[in-house]
C-alpha cells in the first residue's frame, strides 16, 4: 500500500518548517516512503475541504486527527 499525506495549513501558519522536518524525520527513521503534498488553504477551500485545523494532517484520504470541530481555518 502506497502511503500518502497531504499537510493543508493557511497562509499564516507558523507551523510548517517544523512540521516538515518532523515529517521527513519520521518517514527517514521509520524507513518509509509516502506521497507528501503541501497545500495552502483559505477559509472558503477549508470548508468546501471539510479542513478543520491549521495545519490539518491527512493520511491517505482520512484527517488524522478528526474531531468534532467545524470545518475552516481562522
Amino acid at each position: 500500500m502506497s502511503l500518502k499525506i497531504d499537510i493543508y495549513q493557511s497562509e499564516m501558519c507558523g507551523s510548517y518548517y517544523q512540521l516538515r522536518e518532523n515529517i521527513d524525520r519520521a518517514l527517514s527513521e521509520l524507513n518509509v516512503s509516502a506521497e507528501v503534498n503541501y497545500t495552502t488553504v483559505y477559509y472558503d477551500d477549508a470548508v468546501a475541504r471539510n479542513i478543520k485545523g491549521s495545519p490539518s494532517i491527512w493520511i491517505n484520504g482520512r484527517d488524522a486527527f478528526e474531531s468534532g470541530l467545524d470545518p475552516g481555518i481562522l
